[in-house]
């Protein structure tokens, strides 16, 4: 029998060009997502255009992408995570 918890999508590794990977935590990198998105508005993916809010649009990022060109040459990348105890 699986656990629930198998599956869970608790913590994610982020990865950036020129930066220290980062384990955070589902609602950090919501936030992270959102910043980006703000910074960078025209690296949101076309399908996306349509949500209602940025929030929105980041927690399809989250759910369903794991990467996200910021500029030409540049993409940011998370990955769900399992942390040992």
């Amino acid at each position: 029998m699986s656990s629930a918890s198998l599956y869970s999508e608790d913590y994610f590794v982020v990865l950036q060009p020129g930066e220290a990977e980062q384990i955070v935590s589902a609602a950090e990198l919501l936030t992270q997502l959102e910043q980006w998105l703000e910074q960078y508005p025209d690296a949101l993916p076309a399908d996306l255009q349509q949500q209602p809010s940025r929030k929105a649009q980041a927690q399809a990022l989250q759910a369903d992408a794991c990467e996200l060109e910021l500029e030409p040459g540049r993409t940011a990348q998370w990955y769900a995570i399992r942390l040992e105890k």
